[in-house]
């Protein structure tokens, strides 16, 4: 007979929300490399010409990528982080912080803009600074915590 598994700790509502609110942006992100790679195929396709989605310079493919890949690239420390703050520090306070940090990556799309030349542009740094405060933030707290620094 199978056991009935019940959970000993309240549900952490606030990061599983923004856990799965970071998952959808991601995903978001993916479905604009998808529009901006058929764009792209069209238009090369009515001028008569082969699209390489990876040899493209094409500067809206460029910086749809980047957006996916920033992403991409932060999301083991912030996932990891997150959760170990859940568990060791604060439920309230991996909200409050993983609230902030998704903006970051929210607005970096509307910061970065819809090409990307050969200069990120300064407005980005401050999605980009942002993210890191608080990354530092969850990696300083949790220190602070398994050290106790604070006991």
């Amino acid at each position: 007979m199978a056991a009935i598994v019940t959970h000993a700790a309240p549900l952490a509502t606030g990061p599983v929300l923004i856990t799965v609110a970071y998952f959808a942006v991601y995903y978001a992100l993916h479905l604009r490399v998808l529009r901006t790679k058929r764009r792209l195929r069209r238009e090369y396709r009515a001028r008569g010409e082969d699209f390489d989605r990876y040899l493209s310079r094409d500067r809206g493919m460029l910086a749809a990528d980047r957006c996916v890949l920033n992403m991409l690239e932060h999301m083991p420390p912030f996932v990891c982080l997150l959760w170990l703050h859940v568990v060791f520090v604060s439920p309230l306070g991996a909200t409050v912080a993983g609230s902030a940090y998704l903006a970051t990556r929210v607005v970096y799309p509307f910061l970065l803009g819809s090409s990307l030349g050969t200069r990120l542009p300064w407005r980005l740094l401050v999605a980009t600074y942002a993210g890191y405060g608080v990354l530092l933030y969850l990696a300083a707290a949790l220190c602070v915590v398994a050290c106790g620094w604070l006991a």
